[in-house]
């Protein structure tokens, strides 16, 4: 009677702790459906809109393309601070040259070569030099916002060419050119780390750097290309973000690092083993994307949104902290 009442137990307890790792681990695409659902019913002939839809698309295009940066750091075990800053630097770069009447190819490549740079210098700290990320990401990112109002002279750089506006406020299809550069973006790396030899490597840096090395990974080598590509792509966006402001600033997009790093760990939670992924990430950045659009057509006071998107933070660094735990 006692042995069987103690199963009984066993058994409910482990149901129960099933059902709560499957509604945890579902938690963040439920949190999705919720706000869609939650704004529809407030404005419902607003919210899913073709006009309105496209507007989200183009409001998060730019966030995605920057969570992509930063997802391929999380994946190594890493963060960085800097990708706002870097982004921002690029924009203004561009911006700069092109006020010089250098020609707009060369300016973006210039600018490219920029965001790369201060992710090769990232890396070099990292890796080799064997800072933490945390205080290397802080140092550049202090000094690459530095460089950024040394371009801009401390002001706001515009006038650009029309075809290079048109890279950030042209559309195909109707829908915004920095919608499928996020996409492409996105795809393209999300192949990169789910069926290349070097995505592999990524995951087995970030689940133990010691482990990977005495299976013959180069961990310093490997977290080097992650920081770089990582300031690429972050340059990427900060080109886009000039080009569909029509202007550049050393504090443009800035708050994109930290959304970016809300959208990886919210992404996180998608998958059973609670490690970063960019299927999970464009889940977050979509929460996020929704939220602002929501709370926009309600007409809630920008503060009040600022007090929300930190607690989207906690939140979703929390559950990423459960999903480890049940891990």
């Amino acid at each position: 009677m006692t042995a069987t009442t103690g199963t009984a137990e066993r058994d409910s307890g482990l149901s129960w702790s099933a059902l709560g790792g499957r509604l945890l681990q579902g938690g963040t695409i439920l949190a999705l459906i919720v706000l869609i659902l939650f704004f529809l019913a407030m404005r419902p002939d607003v919210v899913l809109s073709f006009t309105n839809v496209r507007n989200i698309l183009y409001q998060v295009a730019i966030l995605a393309i920057i969570s992509v940066a930063q997802t391929i750091v999380m994946v190594v075990g890493d963060f960085d601070l800097s990708v706002g800053a870097t982004s921002a630097l690029s924009g203004a770069v561009a911006g700069a040259m092109m006020t010089e009447s250098m020609p707009i190819g060369l300016a973006i490549v210039v600018a490219l070569l920029v965001g790369l740079g201060v992710g090769v210098a990232n890396g070099l700290l990292i890796a080799y030099a064997r800072l933490s990320a945390f205080v290397a990401t802080l140092a550049t990112m202090t000094s690459v916002t530095g460089l950024a109002y040394l371009f801009t002279g401390g002001t706001t750089l515009f006038n650009f060419p029309k075809s290079f506006n048109a890279l950030g406020q042209g559309r195909w299809l109707q829908i915004p050119f920095p919608v499928y550069f996020a996409v492409i973006i996105s795809v393209l790396f999300w192949l990169i780390l789910r069926y290349t030899t070097l995505g592999r490597r990524w995951y087995a840096v970030g689940g133990s750097a010691e482990v990977a090395r005495l299976s013959g990974v180069n961990v310093k080598r490997a977290r080097l290309i992650a920081f770089s590509l990582a300031g690429l792509i972050s340059g990427v966006g900060g080109v886009l973000l000039a080009a569909r402001l029509g202007s550049a600033s050393a504090e443009q997009g800035v708050d994109n690092m930290m959304f970016s790093v809300a959208a990886v760990f919210l992404g996180m939670t998608i998958l059973r083993s609670g490690v970063a992924n960019l299927g999970g990430t464009m889940v977050g950045v979509a929460i996020i994307g929704v939220l602002s659009n929501g709370l926009n057509i309600l007409g809630v006071n920008s503060y009040v949104q600022q007090v929300v998107t930190g607690l989207i933070i906690i939140a979703a660094v929390v559950l990423s902290a459960l999903r480890h735990r049940e891990r």
